[in-house]
């Protein structure tokens, strides 16, 4: 079976558009006449480039919202679940995700499970979305599951957006503040270098920026170099687990990146848990799943101890105490849904605490962010400026 694209109109003469599968242009042209369609084309379907300079080959935090929510939608309205990964798959604007969906739709076909299917695409989904996924198909609740995993993803996303928005202008500022020092040790200061040339009691100030000025034009295409190796370097070691392990305990150490890290973490387990418990999953169960939902290795370590202990029998608020995902007011809301039998209730309202929280962080860190930089692009350019007004003053004064 192959795929064509087809275009034409239907019997009230509107245009339609769309894929079919057939084995060949043939037959499909036979089936959509068919249907009473008069057909102004029909193609083999062809796969658009992902290499675009514009376009992503990558499956993003979006692209999994957007199916997540739609399918949540379409499963409400009644269409079955093979029918809407079909439509989605023609109405993604996504290339990647497109590709992904004709996969698991064919999976699908050959009568394997949703969950089945997206298990082959681990690098897309996660095991938490997969598992709620496969325990929605035996409850029957899959469009609930769907609906609570797009809350979850429409807030990372949007607290994805946040970051990356609070970030654009200190970031503007850094580019800026870098791009004025080259400018002035690439134009400025050699423009004035002639001032003192033949000189030998120049301040210690004006022979400092005249050999900075004098370096930096000599290397600065070797620091350009530099800087993308180091930029490649990173990117290559993100992907090594010595290195991730060594950052993570790191990040653990570091004051105020171990708050971001703790409850990025918190959040990650609570809403799994209560996402899991919602759709009527055991408890003990719940937790190992969860557990695999949190990345940093250190605090998953703690949380895998924790549940061990809950196995053998002891309390769960004073085995998750123990870990730095519960502090005391954490514990003590864990041990009242303990008594009150509560717990996926108090699972949901301890992430949504930490995602306020962490809102909060990154609200107070950026607004941080934004005058320090001004400050050290101020203290650079502004340095810069006035040692060179002060060395121009001290040559004019022993010139006079």
């Amino acid at each position: 079976m192959a795929i064509f694209d087809y275009s034409g109109f239907d019997k009230a003469g509107a245009r339609v558009s769309g894929q079919i599968d057939a084995d060949s242009e043939t037959h499909a042209r036979q089936q959509l006449k068919g249907q009473g369609l008069l057909l102004k084309s029909v193609k083999p379907h062809q796969r658009k480039d992902n290499s675009s300079l514009f376009r992503s080959g990558t499956i993003g935090l979006a692209d999994i919202e957007f199916l997540t929510a739609e399918l949540s939608v379409l499963l409400d309205s009644g269409l079955k679940i093979d029918k809407g990964i079909e439509l989605l798959k023609n109405s993604s604007k996504s290339v990647a995700l497109s590709g992904v969906l004709e996969k698991i739709s064919k999976e699908m076909r050959s009568g394997k499970q949703l969950s089945q299917a997206l298990a082959q695409f681990s690098d897309v989904f996660d095991p938490l979305y997969i598992n709620l996924v496969s325990i929605g198909e035996a409850t029957g609740k899959l469009a609930d599951v769907f609906k609570e995993l797009a809350k979850d993803l429409a807030f990372r996303r949007e607290l994805q957006q946040k970051v990356s928005q609070a970030l654009t202008y200190p970031m503007v500022i850094l580019t800026v503040c870098i791009a004025s020092v080259f400018f002035i040790f690439n134009y400025v200061v050699p423009n004035m270098a002639s001032l003192f040339a033949g000189r030998s009691d120049l301040p210690v100030y004006t022979s400092l920026l005249l050999g900075a000025a004098e370096w930096v034009q000599n290397y600065q295409l070797y620091l350009l170099i530099a800087v993308i190796a180091l930029g490649f370097s990173i990117a290559a070691m993100r992907k090594d687990p010595a290195f991730q392990r060594a950052w993570q305990r790191l990040a653990l150490r570091l004051p105020v990146i171990a708050t971001a890290v703790i409850l990025v973490e918190r959040i990650r387990f609570n809403s799994g848990l209560a996402m899991m418990l919602k759709a009527d999953v055991a408890i003990d169960n719940a937790l190992e799943l969860a557990s695999g939902n949190i990345r940093n290795l250190q605090i998953r370590q703690e949380v895998i101890i924790a549940i061990n202990k809950i196995k053998r029998g002891e309390m769960l608020s004073a085995a998750l105490r123990q870990t730095r995902l519960y502090p005391d007011f954490f514990a003590s809301l864990l041990a009242v849904g303990e008594e009150s039998g509560e717990l996926g209730r108090i699972f949901n309202e301890i992430a949504q605490r930490s995602q306020r929280e962490f809102s909060s962080w990154v609200t107070r860190m950026t607004s941080l962010l934004e005058p320090l930089l001004i400050i050290v692009m101020g203290g650079l350019v502004g340095g810069v400026v006035v040692i060179m007004m002060l060395s121009i003053t001290s040559v004019s004064d022993t010139g006079f």
